[in-house]
């Protein structure tokens, strides 16, 4: 019944405290004569009730006493009583100044005054707090509220306990406050319990908690795990609280408490760049991102713009997606240094216009096919994207004399089973010996190719491979893609049982292939520490636990077979190459097999002209021939490894 109790209109509030504030002078002047009532004088009561109430309602109406919604009282309501109760005090006070400076006789006596403005203050607060509780009791009531626990009693925590407290659809409860930190542990926040969070596990059993809520920014990941792993034993909903510089208007709102992200869970402590350098090499200068609507091509644009660079260039063949990332940085970026450039890198003329109009300083190449099963299909155009296309850009880059160009590989470039990690490490082998080959004389070009032919280059880009897996979020990807399926209500569909893979997030690899560019003398394979694999059925059953539902029952997990092309598990380096340290802990270079840049050339040429014939098997042929480690699985052209061999 009282949940349905609309909010009081703001005149009868206004009618409310200025009753509030009569009665308080009647108390002020009882108290003054020792509660002799009979001893009041009545014209001069009367006088100064009139008085003080058409002082109240110009004070009142200003400061707006009136405004706040009495069940949801808080701090500011009380500052704002305080400042009306001192005002009209004190300009009552003021008015008996001047009276009394005329040598007429005081309106009314300090004592009553004094008192007046103590007991008015106090009443008006202690109405307005004893609803508030009333509507909090009668809330609390509603024996079907879900019992929950919040983790952190820092300031996001007390903002979630304040939202539950004005949200009257909030149907929760809060059952205690848990905190790493003992010094909090005993105290309380609104009257609620502060635990150790070390006693979170058998909380959540003794009060058959249905939710958890993380409230804290500073959890370990390894204990935030170990966590959501207990509280899905226990059928408890883990939910999240954004960082506080998303919450809307400086305030934390019940839509913004979500169930926790698998995103979340696979996240590492955040990488450190060396800044300092990166705005060193990057400043004022023309940087071109190829690939740049994709979901990697288009983190590095986002991550460039902190820096203070002259001009970057988005190139990408797909209209769409570029528009979408122009539009996006138009909205978030105040200067306009960036140029959205449509162009297929395979198109030499129009790549060649790029470099003549914009003379890049700076080159990362992200443009790619990526998508294993259609590469698999698709071999010719796997080889005219990934390294004809890797070809032309890195050929013009040093035609034009860039700087540095940075290469964006893959982990399945090593040891590759699919076309796709053959393309790229393929590219890589390019983009190596080329740079290897500037090192050691002025090269001249003679590949027969009409856009360079005869052309004497001076030894100036350095070359640079950055390797690292996959990618939390990247288009296609296996996350986005068990959440639609969870969202459809299943069966979410998994490869293989015993199936794993890297995951690192779209910025963190971002700011590493930064770095690594940063860092880099030319001719390095960089790759990045991938922390732990994971274990992609594991993956599936944590996400459908998360949103809710119970793994085989509410959301069927489905084999689907391995897909062509597909590994069971992913490396980083092949069985014959090791790795050297750099200055930063997660950034490693690659010891890798190096080819002489004659024969790379001649073996890519071919390469090229079978591609360009669109003959798949012969495309397929040439590239084991170059790449003597890649055995095809799952595919129909595992028959091609063994006639090689033979």
């Amino acid at each position: 019944m009282f949940g349905k109790i609309n909010i009081v209109p703001r005149w009868i509030i206004f009618l409310l405290d200025l009753g509030i504030c009569l009665a308080s002078l009647t108390i002020a002047y009882a108290v003054k004569l020792n509660l002799a009532l009979s001893d009041i004088n009545v014209v001069e009561f009367s006088r100064n009730i009139l008085i003080l109430t058409a002082i109240n309602i110009i004070v009142f109406f200003n400061v707006k006493t009136y405004a706040g919604i009495i069940r949801y009282t808080s701090a500011q309501d009380t500052f704002r009583i305080l400042f009306a109760v001192l005002i009209s005090n004190g300009v009552f006070s003021f008015l008996n100044f001047v009276i009394t400076a005329l040598g007429y006789h005081p309106f009314i006596s300090s004592t009553v005054l004094i008192i007046n403005l103590l007991t008015s203050f106090l009443l008006l607060i202690t109405y307005r707090v004893l609803i508030k509780y009333f509507f909090m009791y009668i809330k609390n009531l509603n024996l079907d509220k879900r019992k929950v626990i919040v983790y952190g009693a820092g300031e996001a925590g007390l903002a979630t306990k304040r939202t539950f407290d004005h949200d009257g659809k909030v149907n929760k409860t809060i059952m205690a406050f848990v905190d790493d930190d003992e010094r909090k542990v005993g105290k309380a926040i609104d009257g609620i319990k502060i635990l150790s969070a070390q006693r979170l596990e058998q909380l959540i059993r003794e009060h058959e908690v249905d939710e958890v809520i993380f409230a804290s920014y500073t959890i370990p990941l390894e204990r935030k795990n170990k966590i959501v792993d207990v509280c899905l034993e226990n059928d408890v909903t883990v939910l999240n609280i954004p960082p506080a510089d998303a919450w809307e208007g400086g305030k934390l709102n019940r839509s913004q408490i979500q169930n926790i992200n698998i995103e979340d869970l696979l996240n590492r402590k955040p990488i450190e760049i060396d800044v300092k350098s990166l705005q060193a090499q990057l400043r004022d200068k023309r940087i071109l991102i190829t690939g740049a609507a994709g979901s990697i091509g288009s983190e590095i644009v986002r991550q460039l713009l902190n820096f203070d660079v002259g001009l970057i260039i988005l190139c990408d063949q797909s209209e769409t997606a570029l528009h979408n990332i122009y539009i996006e940085l138009e909205e978030t970026y105040k200067h306009n240094n960036f140029h959205a450039f449509i162009g297929d890198v395979k198109d030499a003329k129009r790549m060649k216009h790029l470099f003549e109009m914009y003379k890049p300083h700076y080159v990362y190449h992200a443009a790619a096919y990526k998508h294993v099963p259609l590469m698999e299909d698709n071999p010719s155009e796997a080889i005219k994207n990934n390294v004809y296309g890797t070809k032309m850009i890195a050929d013009l880059s040093v035609k034009y004399g860039v700087q540095k160009f940075v290469m964006v590989s893959t982990d399945k470039a090593v040891n590759p089973t699919n076309v796709m990690g053959a393309s790229k490490r393929i590219a890589e082998i390019y983009v190596q010996s080329l740079n290897n080959s500037l090192t050691q004389k002025n090269f001249i070009f003679s590949n027969g190719l009409s856009y360079i032919n005869d052309l004497e280059v001076k030894p100036i880009t350095k070359f640079i491979t950055t390797r690292f897996g996959n990618v939390l979020g990247s288009n296609g990807s296996v996350i986005p893609r068990f959440k639609q399926q969870i969202e459809k209500g299943g069966p979410v569909t998994v490869t293989h049982p015993e199936i794993t893979r890297y995951f690192m997030t779209i910025p963190e690899a971002c700011r590493l292939v930064l770095e690594a560019g940063c860092m880099g003398n030319g001719g390095e394979i960089y790759v990045f520490d991938m922390g732990k694999s994971v274990k992609i059925i594991e993956l599936a059953k944590k996400m459908i636990r998360l949103a809710g539902l119970i793994p085989n029952q509410d959301i069927k997990i489905q084999y689907s077979g391995l897909r062509p092309g597909e590994k069971l598990f992913e490396e980083l380096l092949n069985d014959n190459e090791n790795t050297l340290p750099t200055h930063h802990e997660q950034i490693m270079i690659g010891k890798v097999r190096e080819y002489v840049f004659d024969d790379v050339e001649q073996q890519l040429q071919t390469l090229v002209q079978h591609a360009n014939a669109n003959d798949d098997r012969k495309v397929v042929i040439a590239m084991k021939k170059i790449v003597a480690e890649f055995k095809s699985k799952n595919s129909v052209f595992e028959e091609l490894d063994g006639a090689i061999n033979d």
